[in-house]
C-alpha cells in the first residue's frame, strides 16, 4: 500500500499531502440517470453534502430519493486539493469520504435529506464508521448558507438527545460550512450500480439504520 499506518488525528494544513492543481479525471454523467455530474444543474436546485462512513452505500441511499436530482462522491472536508483515493485513504488529506446531493427542494425538504443522514448511520463513532476505520470515515454534514447550518444543529441536537436516551455517547458529526467538493475517481462513482455485488456496510446490505434511532417529523 502506498500509505501503511493511519493517523487518528486531522492533519494540519503543514502535514497535509500536497495534492494537485487539476482534478483527477472521473465521469461526466451519472451511470444511473445519465444527468450531469458535475453540471451545469438545473435553475432551482439546491446542494448539500453528507459524510456517513463508506460513500458508496451512502450515494446509493440518496439516489433513489424522490426529488434527488444527482448525487456523486467524493471528497471533502480538508486541507489536500484534488486528493486521490489513495491520499484520501492514508488519512493526510484531512478529508472524508463524502455524497454531494443536488436536489430539488419543492420535491425534498433539506429536513428530509437530514433525516436520511442521521437514521442512515451511526453518528458517534468518531474517525470511524463500524469496521471502516480512519479519518475518511468520520460523520459530517458541510452546510450551504445559514439556513443548512441552523437546520443541521438543531436536527444533530434532537438525534444527540435521542441516542442519549438509548444509551450512546455524544454525537461526534462534524458540521461546518461547505469548501471545495473534490469529484472522487469515475469507478467510484455509482459504485454500487456499476457493481451489483459490490460491498459496503452502509447501504450495500441493506444496514440502512445501524443504530435503529427513528425521530418523527
Amino acid at each position: 500500500m502506498l500509505f501503511s499506518r493511519k493517523p487518528a488525528d486531522l492533519p494540519t494544513a503543514q502535514e497535509a499531502l500536497k495534492g494537485r492543481a487539476e482534478p483527477i479525471p472521473t465521469a461526466s454523467a451519472h451511470f444511473v440517470n445519465q444527468r450531469a455530474l458535475k453540471g451545469p444543474y438545473p435553475d432551482g436546485l439546491e446542494l448539500a453534502q453528507f459524510g456517513m462512513g463508506c460513500f458508496w452505500g451512502v450515494e446509493r441511499i440518496f439516489w433513489k430519493l424522490p426529488g434527488v436530482w444527482v448525487t456523486a462522491v467524493g471528497y471533502a472536508g480538508g486541507v489536500t486539493p484534488n486528493p486521490t483515493y489513495e491520499e484520501a485513504c492514508s488519512g493526510r488529506t484531512g478529508h472524508t469520504e463524502a455524497v454531494l446531493v443536488v436536489f430539488d427542494s419543492k420535491l425534498i425538504s433539506y429536513d428530509a435529506l437530514l433525516k436520511t443522514f442521521w437514521e442512515g448511520h451511526n453518528p458517534t463513532q468518531g474517525m470511524r464508521q463500524g469496521n471502516d476505520t480512519g479519518t475518511q470515515y468520520r460523520s459530517a454534514i458541510y452546510t450551504y448558507g445559514e439556513d443548512q447550518a441552523k437546520a443541521a444543529q438543531a436536527s444533530k441536537a434532537a438525534y444527540e438527545a435521542a441516542l442519549k436516551g438509548r444509551g450512546f455517547g455524544p454525537v461526534t458529526t462534524e458540521i461546518k460550512p461547505a469548501g471545495k467538493f473534490y469529484f472522487a475517481e469515475e469507478y467510484h462513482q455509482q459504485y454500487l450500480a456499476r457493481n451489483p455485488g459490490g460491498y459496503c456496510g452502509i447501504g450495500g446490505t441493506g444496514v440502512t439504520c445501524p443504530i435503529g434511532v427513528a425521530i418523527e417529523a
